[in-house]
């Protein structure tokens, strides 16, 4: 059991307090996988003192970041894997020219004012372009700069990942697109971790069937750059033009893939069987990196949520059965929803006493998702 890794450790609770004070009191490699999403920077005031996200420059919350993800490799196992979610801001005035409060070295304080606005902009923090070194309208490009820190810091990073928001929040912008996505940074603390593919993979489009099982034979091709002497382009079938060794591509058949269990919806298509000759419910390929989920509403007080879907295949890849679980800003505790879901453990903090009851409510109403 993972109890006897440390057993004056809290597991399956969240706790109260600074992500990085809390971090220190755990012990080396004793996580699985972290997900998370830190506050972004410049976009949000929770009220909560010391609470990450309100400093004054890019670079200070950049090397906040690195401290707090430093510990959090720390606690990971050598096989472990990071995954954080992060939003970006532009580097913009307040609207109409007014002038928000400034502090004692002149740089705007938090959106507070009620003369600059109400709900959702009221909880803005303001930085004008001239105090972080940029033009107006620059985009400040918080993930990215976050993400190379963590690399230049020891992090392996492996993959960015597009969160592509169907509904995104409109936006009245008339001389950029609205923006509908944002990133979720896969890292890993060594060379080799630990990364379930099968158990995100995703069933295979029927125009990429079509694609796959055409005659590539009979196709006369295209011309390659002169010089090459591998003779004419063609399409490429399944498994590089070889049958696939867990299916067995059956066409011109009499077959029903609603009752057998499996197949596309090409017509004369028989569907895809194992090599027993049992239906394979059908052709399964590795996850893409762009994963497109919707925003999900939540009845807590609560300005971002992560969506259950969005953690999933991060909690799936990356942490096996039984394993432990880290979001060291846990929010609403969706993070310990899903991890609950699909039997794994967890530890949550967050600064947030409210946030704190939130999550820890949500997660003793959440039910495992099979027995």
């Amino acid at each position: 059991m993972v109890d006897n890794l440390c057993p004056d450790c809290p597991i399956d609770t969240i706790i109260q307090g600074d992500a990085l004070t809390v971090l220190k009191t755990l012990p080396d490699e004793f996580i699985d996988c972290c997900v998370t999403s830190p506050p972004y920077w410049g976009l949000r005031d929770y009220g909560v003192e010391g609470q990450l996200g309100l400093e004054k420059t890019p670079e200070e919350y950049v090397a906040k970041m690195v401290e707090v993800f430093r510990e959090t490799r720390r606690v990971l196992k050598k096989e472990g894997t990071c995954w954080v979610n992060i939003g970006d801001s532009y580097a913009t005035s307040p609207p109409g020219n007014k002038e928000p409060p400034k502090d004692e070295d002149g740089v705007y304080k938090r959106r507070m004012d009620r003369q600059l606005g109400h709900g959702e902009d009221a909880n803005k923090i303001w930085h004008t372009p001239k105090s972080i070194g940029l033009k107006p309208k620059d985009l400040v490009g918080i993930p990215w700069r976050v993400a190379f820190a963590l690399q230049a810091d020891g992090w392996y990073l492996r993959q960015d990942i597009i969160w592509h928001k169907p509904n995104p929040m409109p936006e009245s912008v008339t001389d950029r697109c609205t923006k509908a996505h944002e990133y979720v940074f896969l890292m890993a603390k060594s060379k080799k971790y630990y990364f379930d593919n099968e158990a995100i993979k995703e069933p295979v489009k029927d125009s990429s069937v079509a694609r796959l099982i055409q005659d590539v034979e009979g196709q006369q091709g295209s011309g390659r750059v002169p010089g090459k002497t591998n003779g004419p382009m063609k399409a490429v079938k399944f498994g590089g033009n070889k049958q696939c060794p867990d299916t067995r591509l059956q066409s011109g058949k009499e077959w029903n893939p609603k009752m057998a269990g499996g197949g596309t919806n090409i017509p004369g298509h028989a569907g895809y069987f194992k090599a027993d000759g049992t239906p394979f419910n059908g052709l399964m390929v590795n996850k893409k990196s762009v994963w497109t989920v919707t925003t999900k509403p939540f009845k807590g007080a609560h300005f971002a949520t992560f969506p259950p879907d969005l953690i999933e295949p991060m909690i799936l890849a990356g942490c096996p059965e039984g394993g432990i679980v880290l979001d060291p800003f846990i929010g609403s505790g969706t993070t310990a929803k899903v991890a609950v879901e699909h039997r794994r453990r967890y530890i949550g903090i967050d600064l947030n006493t409210q946030y704190v009851e939130m999550a820890e409510k949500r997660r003793q109403t959440t039910q495992r998702l099979f027995v």
